[in-house]
């Protein structure tokens, strides 16, 4: 919280947004929902994990 100097790991928030993501979106799946929609869903909520932690906008 006070450090703002470590390592930023790109890697490990892309896949924890990524499975946050993946979680809610096969739900959807299960429920009707396109997977190739599903599939996007997740990427770009990987994506957007990412650049949130880069910035330190979150």
């Amino acid at each position: 919280m006070y450090n703002k100097n470590t390592n930023k790991d790109l890697v490990s928030a892309g896949l924890t947004a990524g499975l946050g993501a993946g979680i809610v979106t096969s739900f959807a799946v299960s429920q009707g929902q396109n997977p190739l929609i599903a599939l996007a869903i997740t990427v770009i909520a990987a994506l957007f994990g990412v650049i949130c932690h880069q910035y330190d906008l979150l």
